[in-house]
């Protein structure tokens, strides 16, 4: 594979995430899902998938397509996370926690559906209300102590939120499973910024590139808490309720411009995107760890079975065979190996 010239620009045209022993990239309408099990094989998975925005075109304006590009992100992201772990056969023979199968015996299945629906409605709420209402909160408390704060209110409540994000991201690193699916993160930006810059696709060539991107996920968290400072500025603090009801009416602005900005710093290298990019690339110093070649062997899998056109599957191999003795009608040999899927 030669190197990018720029008659055929890479930057944009693909992105991922790391999910249970593996990485999945998505290439335009198609995703594909590697991981590695026990055995050390590498199994894959490729779907369609078409977003909203290409098949209404209403919703690829600006801004807008960055909101339901998020929405489907998230539903994206939870489908693949659990497709992983069928792939590893992780669900086989499980079985269910004493809570579950006392709720299963007492209560019914249709009660613990309805159970475990509640408590990820309330892990959403928990979610909005630790880093929507409790920065105002606090903020209110301590601008009534010091007798008004003025504008720097709105700094501190974003600091809180900062606090808070980098706090939970450095808890969530130190648990084993989270920082080897970290690694795979790393693995995923690695094998990008390695197709991006025109080498080949070689867990060797790979190992010597960034895990820092500036289209990361983190680092769009990252850029939406600082936007949100900008435009929570603007809002009321006479009354915290109605300032956390308008922060939730604005959040899907701050989303869309928020993601239109990650992709313009995706595709655009200069000194304003770098120095605008930096928080967020800081941050993958958490969420990205330094994989090994067999984790960059998983992504680099993931990265072309995404991109049919451009890495097309190898054929299979003829079978060897010896001089045809005479009298044989040269007939080929039966067991011919067939292409791996």
């Amino acid at each position: 594979m030669s190197k990018n010239d720029g008659s055929c620009p890479r930057m944009g045209r693909v992105g991922g995430q790391a999910v249970l022993e593996g990485v999945m990239m998505r290439s335009g309408d198609r995703t594909a899902l590697a991981v590695r099990k026990e055995s050390g094989e590498i199994v894959l998975d490729a779907r369609e998938h078409i977003p909203l925005r290409k098949k209404y075109k209403f919703l690829n304006v600006p801004v807008l397509r960055g909101v339901v590009n998020f929405a489907e992100t998230l539903l994206l992201s939870y489908r693949t996370l659990m497709q992983s772990a069928d792939m590893l056969g992780l669900d086989d023979g499980a079985e269910d926690s004493k809570t579950e199968a006392w709720l299963r015996a007492h209560l019914g299945s249709r009660f613990l559906d309805v159970f475990m629906g509640i408590a990820a409605v309330l892990g959403l709420v928990l979610g909005f209300g630790l880093f929507l209402f409790l920065p105002a909160a606090v903020t209110s408390w301590i601008d009534g102590l010091a007798g008004g704060l003025g504008w720097w209110r709105n700094l501190i409540e974003g600091v809180m939120k900062i606090a808070i994000f980098v706090g939970y991201l450095s808890l969530v690193s130190l648990m084993k499973d989270m920082r080897r699916t970290f690694e795979y993160h790393g693995a995923e930006h690695k094998s990008i910024a390695c197709y991006e810059a025109g080498e080949e696709l070689a867990p060797a060539n790979a190992m010597k590139c960034t895990r820092f991107h500036p289209r990361c996920g983190t680092s769009f968290l990252f850029v939406i808490l600082l936007l949100g400072i900008l435009v929570n500025s603007l809002l009321t603090w006479d009354n915290l309720a109605v300032r956390v009801a308008l922060k939730l009416v604005l959040l899907p602005l701050v989303v869309g411009v928020g993601y239109e900005y990650i992709m313009y710093a995706g595709k655009h290298a200069n000194a304003l995107t770098r120095i605008l990019s930096a928080p967020g690339l800081w941050m993958q110093r958490i969420t990205t760890r330094e994989p090994d070649e067999a984790q960059l062997a998983v992504a680099i899998a993931a990265l072309k079975h995404a991109m049919p056109d451009e890495f097309p599957p190898e054929a299979p191999k003829a079978p060897e065979t010896a001089d045809v003795p005479a009298g044989n009608d040269g007939a080929a040999a039966d067991g011919a190996p067939e292409e791996n899927a």
